[in-house]
């Protein structure tokens, strides 16, 4: 309750603070909270969020979030912009959230699933019932969504170590990036091999 009427006074920065806090101790109220401050995050999102990356290649659009994370030297700004990331997912269907889209090692529930374009791309959906978690997912879509099989496999994803993102994760979530990238490439292998039959 108290948190509820505080949020509007909060920045993102005390929001994020309070989280590590509760969290930390495990308070039950952290779901709660989060719902909250991602709603208050939606409605004061930066100017500078971009979901739109067409005539861009991998590598110019993983420089083009890099130059945004370098706006935000505080971490817990970034996350707080991750949070924002996240909200500009579409919202996948619940149709979508099978166990087969249902990612395996990851600490969240993460679904993706994939179809493929008339021009050969690969089209990505996907959601997470985790906010931060969500936020990553939507920076994956964003560099390998509505990609051939061979861009999406030969990427070299650098900007996640140029961010900070990787060091900035627990053990669990780093381990479900790698499990989230490597759904997306045996998504890429199977459409490829679709492609060659």
């Amino acid at each position: 309750v108290l948190l509820a009427r505080n949020v509007k006074k909060m920045t993102a920065k005390g929001a994020i603070k309070i989280f590590t806090l509760t969290y930390s101790g495990q308070c039950v109220a952290v779901k709660c909270f989060f719902t909250i401050f991602a709603i208050k995050s939606r409605n004061s999102r930066p100017d500078n969020i971009k979901t739109d990356t067409i005539d861009m290649t991998i590598n110019e659009t993983q420089d083009e979030i890099i130059d945004e994370f370098e706006g935000l030297t505080d971490w817990m700004d970034r996350y707080a912009y991750i949070i924002d990331l996240g909200n500009t997912l579409e919202e996948l269907p619940e149709k979508e959230k099978t166990p087969q889209n249902l990612i395996e090692g990851c600490q969240s529930r993460v679904w993706i699933s994939a179809s493929k374009n008339e021009d050969g791309t690969i089209h990505f959906e996907a959601d997470s019932d985790a906010l931060i978690v969500k936020g990553i997912v939507a920076l994956l879509m964003r560099v390998l969504n509505d990609r051939t099989p061979d861009e999406i496999l030969g990427a070299d994803l650098y900007f996640v170590d140029k961010i900070g993102l990787k060091e900035h994760l627990s053990p669990t979530r780093s381990n479900g990036l790698v499990a989230m990238v490597k759904q997306i490439h045996n998504y890429a292998v199977a459409f490829k091999m679709i492609g060659q039959s």
